[in-house]
Parts: C-alpha cells; sequence; structure tokens
C-alpha cells in the first residue's frame, strides 16, 4: 500500500514533493518523485512485495512509460509468468512492473485482467498521455482536480491542497449526500474543487482533454438463472474464498488478520490458518460499553482457532479523543463515530509490527448480511397486511439493541418503515434508512437550507441506476445499493483505507476478490437469505472451520457509541469551541439555535434514538472538516453550489 500523486501541465517537481509529504503516513518506508516537461509523479511506498527492487515511480526498459501505484494485484504472479512467456522480460519481482507490462501489452484494457485492489497513474511519454484506473469496487481511493488548465491527482485530498491554487469550499450538494446516504456519490466529494474516480472506472488526459469511462459493472443474475444443487455451490463458494485468501497471503512482510467473533472474518481467520500453515495472528476492537462488545466471540474464536490474538479495549473517551484525527483522515463528515476504534485498532497492528491485515468487509454486501436486507423483507411481509398489530414485532426483534423503538406502537412503526401496503418503489430496502438521516438537514442554516432546496439526492441516484436494476427484485436492489455506493462511499473508506492507512497499515479483503463477488451475484436469492437466516449459503460452507457458537450466532453489526463520547473528558478541547454559536455561525454550515438546543438534550440525558447520536456527530465532524481544511478565501457558501 502506498500514497500516490502526480501532476500534468501545473507546477514543477518541487508541488509533488509537497504533495508527497503529505501522504508520508500511507508510504513511510520510502518516497520517490519523477519529473518531465510538464508532468511530475509522486509515490510514498509501504515496502510489501519486492522490497530491494519495488521502488517507485518506476519507468519501462526506455522510459517511456512511468508509474505510480497503490495497492496490490494479487494474481500478478500468473500474469507475470503469461507475460514472460510472451518475451517480456522483468527487472524486479514487483507486482506493480506488472501492471506497467500489461498495460503495453493490451493497453488500457489491462485493468480487466488484474484481480486486486489498486489506483494507479501511468505516464505514456510518448503519446504525452496520462492514464488513471482505479479498482473494481473502490478499496483504493484516487481523487483529482483540475486547477487553471492543469490536473492533479492524488491518494487523499489534502495532497490536492498542497497546491495553493485548489479550492476549499465545501461541496453543499455532497453534505446533502452525506446527510442521506452518509457519504457523497462519487464523483463527488466533500469540496467543490475536487473530484473522485469512481470504482470500476478509468480516466484519461489526453490533448487537453479528460475522458472517463467503466470498465466494470456489477450486475445480478435473474432469480431463475441458478438452479444448481446447494451442495455443489456451496463447495465452489468454499473454493473461491480459499483461493481468494491464498493470493491476498502473497506478501514479503508477515499478515495479520482482523477477528470481530462474527462469522466473515472467523472463516478468513480459519482459512489463512489452514493456508499459512502457522500460527494466525489476530486483531480486534473490544468496547468498555457491553451494548457494543463482541470480545466474548472474538475470545472464543481465537480459542477455537488457536490464534495469537491482541485486541485494543476502546471506551467512549478514547472515542472522543481520536475523533479530530479521524476526520483529517476521513476528509469527510461522519454521521457514525464507528471508523474511530478502527482508527486505535490499526494502530495496534503497527505497533505489533505488521502492515498488512485480512479481514471480512464484504461478505455481508456479498452474501446478504445486512439487518437493512431483513428489514425490508420484514416490511415487504408486513404489508400484506399492514394493519397487524403482531408482524411490527419482527422488526422490534430485528433491532432489540434500539430503546426508543422497542416503545413504539405499530402504527408509529407502520409510518417509519413505510409501510402502506402499495407496490414498492426503486429504493424501498432504503427509503426507512434515508428519510431517517435526512432529518439531520433540519440542523442546516438557513442559507445552506436554500441553496440545497432545489436539489434531490435520491432523484440523482435513480438517473444513475443501471437498466437491469428494474428487472431485479427488492432483496438484489438493495444489494445493489449496498455494494455499489454504501461500501466505496463510507465502509471502504472512512471505515477502510482511510482509519488502516492512518497508521500505514494495509487491508486486504478476500470476500471482494472480483470472483467471489461475480459468484455471489449469480446465486439465487434464496441462498443467500433463507426465510431470515442471513448469508445461509455461506454458514453452509463455514461448516466446521469455524465455532458453532460464532456460526450460529445472530447477525450483530459493528457499531460504537456515538454521541454520549462528546460529552467525555477528550471532546472538551474541541466541543465547546466548534459548538459555540459564534463559531457555528462563522463556518455557516448549521443554524445555532437546533446546535444548542441538542447539545443541551445530550448534556441533561434527554438524547435518545438513533437520530439524536447521527445529528451530533454529523454536526460535529462537519464542524471538525471546516476547521481543518477551512478555505484562505474565506466564505464556504457559494452561488455556485449547484454546479
Amino acid at each position: 500500500m502506498c500514497g500516490i500523486c502526480g501532476s500534468l501541465n501545473w507546477g514543477d517537481a518541487g508541488l509533488v514533493r509537497s504533495m508527497v509529504n503529505t501522504l508520508r503516513h500511507r508510504g513511510p518506508d520510502e518516497s520517490g518523485v519523477f519529473s518531465a516537461e510538464g508532468v511530475g509523479l509522486g509515490h510514498a511506498r509501504i515496502s510489501i512485495i519486492d522490497l530491494a527492487g519495488g521502488r517507485q515511480p518506476m519507468p519501462n526498459d526506455d522510459k517511456s512509460l512511468w508509474i505510480t501505484f497503490n495497492g496490490e494485484i494479487f494474481n500478478y504472479v500468473e500474469l507475470r509468468d503469461e507475460l514472460i512467456r510472451k518475451g517480456h522480460r522483468f527487472a524486479t519481482l514487483s507486482d506493480t512492473e506488472v501492471v506497467l507490462h500489461m498495460y503495453m501489452e493490451e493497453g488500457e484494457r489491462c485493468v480487466e485482467r488484474f484481480n486486486g485492489q489498486w489506483a494507479f497513474g501511468i505516464w505514456d511519454a510518448r503519446r504525452r498521455r496520462l492514464f488513471l484506473s482505479r479498482d473494481r469496487l473502490g478499496v483504493r481511493p484516487l481523487f483529482y482536480t483540475q486547477p487553471r488548465g492543469g490536473f492533479l491527482f492524488a491518494s487523499e485530498i489534502k495532497a490536492l491542497f498542497a497546491c495553493p491554487e485548489v479550492e476549499r469550499e465545501l461541496d453543499l450538494l455532497a453534505l446533502d449526500q452525506v446527510f442521506t446516504f452518509w457519504a457523497p456519490l462519487a464523483p463527488r466529494t466533500a469540496f467543490r474543487s475536487v473530484q473522485q474516480l469512481p470504482p470500476g472506472h478509468c480516466l484519461a488526459v489526453e490533448n487537453g482533454s479528460v475522458r472517463v469511462w467503466p470498465y466494470w459493472r456489477l450486475e445480478y443474475a435473474p432469480e431463475d438463472a441458478a438452479e444448481d444443487r446447494e451442495e455443489r455451490l456451496s463447495e465452489e463458494l468454499l473454493a473461491l474464498l480459499e483461493d481468494a485468501t491464498r493470493i491476498r497471503l502473497r506478501s514479503d512482510v508477515p499478515v495479520g488478520v482482523y477477528l470481530s467473533g462474527g462469522l466473515d472474518s472467523t472463516l478468513i481467520t480459519a482459512l489463512t490458518g489452514k493456508l499459512a500453515g502457522d500460527r494466525p495472528r489476530t486483531f480486534s476492537v473490544s468496547f468498555e460499553d457491553a451494548e457494543f462488545d463482541e470480545s466474548r466471540y472474538q475470545r472464543e474464536a481465537s480459542m477455537f482457532l488457536a490464534t495469537e490474538h491482541s485486541d485494543v479495549r476502546c471506551s467512549n473517551n478514547d472515542i472522543a479523543g481520536v475523533f479530530p484525527d479521524v476526520i483529517r483522515h476521513a476528509e469527510q463528515p461522519l454521521v457514525r463515530t464507528a471508523p474511530a476504534p478502527l482508527f486505535l485498532l490499526s494502530k495496534l497492528v503497527r505497533d505489533s509490527g505488521y502492515k498488512v491485515v485480512l479481514t471480512g468487509e464484504g461478505a455481508d454486501e456479498a452474501m446478504g448480511g445486512y439487518d437493512i436486507f431483513k428489514e425490508a423483507k420484514i416490511r415487504r411481509f408486513w404489508a400484506r397486511r399492514p394493519e397487524s398489530e403482531m408482524r411490527p414485532l419482527l422488526l422490534k426483534r430485528l433491532y432489540p439493541y434500539m430503546e426508543n423503538l422497542q416503545q413504539q406502537p405499530a402504527a408509529y412503526l407502520r409510518k417509519s418503515f413505510h409501510v402502506d401496503g402499495g407496490s414498492p418503489g426503486p429504493f424501498f430496502s432504503h427509503e426507512p434508512r434515508w428519510q431517517l438521516t435526512a432529518r439531520l438537514k433540519a440542523f442546516f442554516s438557513g442559507a445552506v437550507k436554500a441553496e440545497v432546496a432545489p436539489y434531490d439526492g435520491v432523484a440523482e441516484l435513480q438517473g444513475r441506476l443501471p437498466e437491469q436494476y428494474a428487472t431485479w427484485d427488492t432483496f438484489l436492489r438493495a444489494q445493489f445499493l449496498e455494494t455499489a455506493h454504501f461500501l466505496p462511499g463510507y465502509i471502504l473508506a472512512a471505515q477502510g483505507d482511510r482509519m488502516a492507512m492512518a497508521h500505514s497499515v494495509e487491508g486486504r479483503f478476500p470476500f471482494l476478490d472480483c470472483r467471489v463477488v461475480e459468484f455471489a451475484a449469480r446465486l439465487p436469492v434464496r441462498l443467500k437469505m433463507k426465510v431470515l437466516n442471513e448469508k445461509y449459503l455461506l454458514k453452509q460452507c463455514a461448516g466446521g472451520l469455524i465455532p458453532p457458537a460464532v456460526r450460529n450466532r445472530p447477525k450483530q453489526p459493528y457499531r460504537a457509541p456515538d454521541g454520549k463520547c462528546f460529552l467525555e473528558p477528550a471532546a472538551r478541547e474541541y466541543l465547546d469551541e466548534l459548538l459555540s454559536p459564534e463559531c457555528i455561525r462563522r463556518y455557516g454550515v448549521f443554524d445555532p439555535a437546533p446546535v444548542a438546543r441538542l447539545l443541551a438534550k445530550f448534556r441533561s440525558g434527554r438524547a435518545i434514538g438513533v437520530k439524536d447520536n447521527m445529528a451530533l456527530t454529523g454536526v460535529v465532524s462537519t464542524q471538525l472538516l471546516v476547521q481543518q481544511f477551512a478555505s484562505p478565501r474565506g466564505q464556504w457558501l457559494s452561488t455556485n453550489a449547484s454546479s
């Protein structure tokens, strides 16, 4: 894993060096800069593959091509052998050089051959063409901006801000998206001047024009497309996961595993132990607050699999203490504090001498594990008899940790969960979540409300849907929304890459192997969720590999304490200033009066429910973002916000 950056038709090597310096947390082992007329590439490296020979930026033999590469191509060994048979000669053992030679062999279509997680830039000197690419699922980030006709790209937005010409105004429509979907919809970012290359896309800058195009799309098979026997599909899934884990263990440094105590990470740990042939090194987060703690299952899994285990025990004060650093690395507002414990976890991994960890991320999206999939199924079941007083009890059983929900009558739940017996719309599964989050916009200032009022983020998202979406059932639509938007925008960004790389740790995700994702997309829904038994086929293939208590436990989503963390002593250093009426008015994003009432509600112990928690977290995180990346030009509000 690394940090990459570059410039075209802008600045000089000094700018690229400044950009690299902002990325040293992503690559503390070494750095490099390539500079030629009108172009510069920069690199900050974590040495994982070919420790001595993988220096970057890296050229081909005649130096007509240069690459700066972030990530891993896990099938690079097989691709290298194929290229050697075709006459290619290699100077290193790195996967970076394989990317370069695949580009020489197949041009921009080379990305279709890669199994991995990547963001890279290739400078083609002969054509004076800059080629960028990002992996299929969006594991690795890639941002770009175009100041005054130039072009800059980087792994993180803060590197682009090393150029004083890059404006730092908030994108208010992106803020509206965060306060609906939890993250900006690519290509938007939190900043108007900066875009992100969407997952599964490439970009080329040539002859003064910028072209962006997709090379991969997520597609699902209709329900009747797979009638294979369950046993055979279970065996095939396990074989794919085993091979996905095997190639992700390719490393010249030790590889650890995140062990959350759930099905997904425990299975990856089991496969790691089987394939590596030694005792897995595992890491986890535990919480002082019993409501969020899963350490019992973590210990059981560790004992069953004979791992060498460490955990970071996280208090509310710990979350409050690191939250400003979390926002500095996330570079976007957050409505949950869940990234903060993962920030602390990656520090534990690095302090333990590890640079690489495997995780179980992606299984819920690919195999149908999230509560939102169950919720949609329950809502459709309830909608057949909207007047029922018994069917809403299923929702209360689904969310036992939501105390406020447990006290509500059926009529309230019917309205909140949109159970009216009508035909489900295209976003049936996500409407309750989005509308709950959108209620946080009540805290916006009058000026912000006026600027975003004409905008409809849900309508924009609907306009982006693939043609096949209309043929998918509710379950597959929910999977698509989670995988195509929530996964790269929040899970892999704010909770994934940015928190791990804050401490120079590379995360690897066997469940996001393109073969696994495409296989799962072809599975019939009945094998993903049987009645309300989530990830059914995955549980079948896990078999005796993991402890029965872990395999059979009810799904517990990863959560962390939210709003109450900001009442802790560690928050006093920043909270009183950031939420003061003067600061709220100066930054201009929120209305001081409702923010003051919200804070008073928490301090008096009257704050309850998801909405209050998300509201306080969203306000604090946005204020921190403005404070840390404030525009030297002053105003955040812009009459061009709708552009």
